[in-house]
């Protein structure tokens, strides 16, 4: 409850939460049990972390020979439940039948990425006092916004497995880089630990700055997409589009994640685990290509059938790079076991149907009078020279290879309609090879080079992935100035009273406006007005969003009273010193200096910039002289570079010496 101010008293007003479009957390499909089994798993594995920490940390601290019997009894106790538990964990990661299309038995499953799971956040107190200390506002008046924020992270936890699904990830991903602008002080930590379990191992990391956030909510899109895609119906062609397009946009997602946060200290994003990944969403998209050009069915014809080959050839090496990327050190030790046994069965697989396809045009097709010789040969061509065993032998053999793969992983067996699929293929051969027993099969050729392939696969940054959103703290002005990077003086309350229809100063900029020009006789300067301060208020009404049209109308009919005009100034501040960005990884802290990096670039850019020439001391005098004498006009818009006096306009910085740029 949120209590709302009622004329009369307080009476606590329930806030409505806001129903988000692409969420359903009360969904009880297949995959939201599966995800909600993986977050119960992720909070019994980092018991059990802790379990193992505080028991070595007792076998250290100990020289008792009985406790330590006790503490290694406990700790070997401790490591097999991690065991299983990792275990359980590889089995989740591998229960693809639920991301599948229901009515679909006829294709070979794909893989599609688990969500990355999370904590809550509350953001309502350290927000609350960060807009009081740093804004010199009344936090209390951000409530709503602060817990919108808050629904649209927690909507961000169940996302639909639909485009609904992706743009309410996106739309959060565009609030963190104006929430981070707002209230992520370089210099001054904000208290607020975000936590997220490692999709694989399901181990927690935890940092307080944006990094990690962002990161994996766009880790959380390419899962997303991986599902949308493995979920399409691959048996019509709008259907396997769509699976194509969803492989292309996660591998292009996965790339930018892996270009863009290089030093997230979690497993599933690092840098090699990325590259995997990217890799297997683009060999899933191939894979879709293929069927794409099978679907019409395979005509019986000798350039139709190379062409097969040449499709089926491509899937099996992209799929080859997959399987080699999962076995190497230390992917192999956090894929599992069921990804890399998978992507070995579709390489062997998909080599064997490119044999079978060969040699279906090698041994069923002969060189007509009709037919096109040259076009025969330039397919020929295409086809590599070694003498190989006959193709329709390498069929065989590469099926039953991938029989016996497929037997050794015990989650593979639970998928029937890929055994079926398998032993289908296997008996093809089988009875292709019977057929031509008594012919005999042309030596010197393998396969067609799959660089020749018509379809290739391409890394895709879907548009979606980039939303306006309007800023949930639009109140607290424009964020070019009013950052947590800036700091500012409280407001304070200047009475402004023209004399003569002259207030003394005029005013320049944007949003909002600042003052220039001030003459030091008049009676706002009297009262506290300085040259470069910003005007966040006239009267009651608000001007952090205001042009100078829009100000000088409020300031033209003011009366000889005069009228309150509220107004900060930037502080001068020294560079704050670089903070480190503390990470614990299971209980592990790591330390990132990256932003001494760029601290110290900084520093070196800086000494290479030409110092602006200062005016000389003697050249004041002359100036305040001008200045006593002259006359200030109502505040005007000045574009021409004119000013009253015909003093010259003192320069004042729009924004903080250190703006975003300076740390980062």
């Amino acid at each position: 409850n949120i209590y709302k101010w009622n004329e009369a008293c307080w009476n606590p007003v329930e806030r409505k939460k806001e129903v988000f479009s692409g969420c359903n957390p009360f969904a009880q499909t297949g995959r939201s049990k599966l995800q909600n089994k993986r977050a119960s798993l992720n909070q019994q594995i980092i018991k059990q972390m802790r379990m193992r920490a505080g028991a070595e940390n007792l076998l250290r601290a100990t020289s008792n020979n009985k406790v330590k019997e006790m503490v290694l009894l406990e700790l070997s106790y401790v490591n097999s439940n991690l065991q299983l538990l990792t275990g359980e964990l590889d089995g989740l990661n591998s229960s693809v039948d639920v991301y599948q299309n229901s009515q679909e038995t006829a294709n070979i499953p794909l893989i599609a990425l688990g969500l990355k799971e999370t904590k809550e956040v509350d953001f309502s107190a350290p927000f609350k006092d960060f807009i009081s200390e740093h804004y010199s506002e009344d936090g209390s008046r951000y409530e709503d916004e602060i817990a919108d924020l808050m629904d649209l992270r927690q909507a961000c936890r169940t996302p639909s497995r639909t485009e609904a699904g992706v743009e309410l990830l996106s739309k959060y991903s565009s609030h963190l880089p104006l929430v981070e602008s707002r209230f992520f002080s370089p210099n001054r930590p904000t208290g607020i630990f975000f936590t997220w379990y490692d999709s694989f191992t399901g181990v927690p990391v935890c940092q307080q700055n944006l990094s990690l956030e962002k990161a994996s909510v766009l880790f959380n899109m390419a899962a997303l997409y991986s599902q949308i895609g493995t979920r399409s119906n691959r048996q019509s062609a709008a259907g396997l589009e769509e699976a194509i397009s969803s492989f292309q946009k996660a591998a292009g997602i996965l790339n930018h994640l892996k270009e863009t946060y290089t030093h997230i200290p979690s497993y599933d994003m690092s840098p090699a685990m990325l590259s995997m990944l990217i890799r297997l969403m683009l060999a899933q998209a191939q894979e879709c290509l293929f069927e794409k050009t099978a679907l019409p069915g395979v005509r019986n014809h000798f350039s139709s059938l190379m062409k097969m080959a040449q499709e089926a050839a491509k899937v099996s090496e992209i799929y080859d790079q997959v399987h080699q990327s999962m076995i190497q050190m230390p992917i192999k030790d956090h894929v599992p076991f069921f990804w890399s046994t998978m992507s070995q069965v579709k390489t062997n697989h998909y080599r064997s149907m490119a044999h079978y396809f060969v040699a279906s045009a090698l041994l069923d097709h002969e060189l007509n009078p009709r037919d096109d010789e040259d076009q025969q040969e330039k397919t020929l061509s295409q086809v590599y020279d070694k003498a190989p065993p006959a193709h329709i032998r390498r069929a065989i053999l590469g099926h039953e290879e991938a029989l016996r793969i497929y037997s050794l992983c015990h989650n593979l067996n639970k998928l029937d309609a890929l055994q079926d699929i398998l032993r289908a293929s296997h008996q093809r051969s089988l009875n292709k090879y019977s057929e031509s027993e008594n012919e005999e099969e042309p030596d010197g050729f393998v396969l067609p080079s799959p660089a020749k392939t018509e379809h290739r696969a391409e890394m895709e940054f879907p548009a979606a992935a980039k939303v306006k959103v309007t800023d949930f703290f639009h109140k607290l002005g424009p964020v070019s100035v009013f950052s947590a990077k800036q700091r500012w003086t409280a407001p304070r309350t200047v009475r402004c009273r023209p004399e003569d229809r002259d207030v003394g100063f005029t005013l320049k900029g944007e949003s909002p406006v600042q003052v220039v020009s001030l003459d030091p006789l008049c009676p706002a300067a009297a009262d506290g007005l300085k040259e470069g301060d910003y005007i966040v208020a006239v009267g009651d009404t608000d001007c952090k969003w205001m042009s100078v049209g829009d100000v000088m109308r409020l300031l033209k009919d003011v009366d000889e009273e005069g009228i309150d005009i509220q107004v900060v100034s930037l502080m001068d501040s020294n560079p704050p010193m670089p903070t480190k960005s503390a990470t614990f990884s299971g209980n592990l802290p790591k330390t990132y200096s990256m932003i001494c990096l760029a601290h110290n670039d900084q520093d070196k850019s800086s000494k290479s910039r030409k110092v602006a020439k200062k005016s000389s001391f003697l050249s004041w005098g002359l100036k305040n002289k001008l200045k006593s004498a002259s006359t200030l006009s109502l505040p005007t818009a000045d574009h021409s570079g004119a000013l009253p006096w015909n003093k010259p306009r003192p320069t004042f910085p729009s924004s903080s010496p250190y703006n975003d740029g300076a740390l980062y």
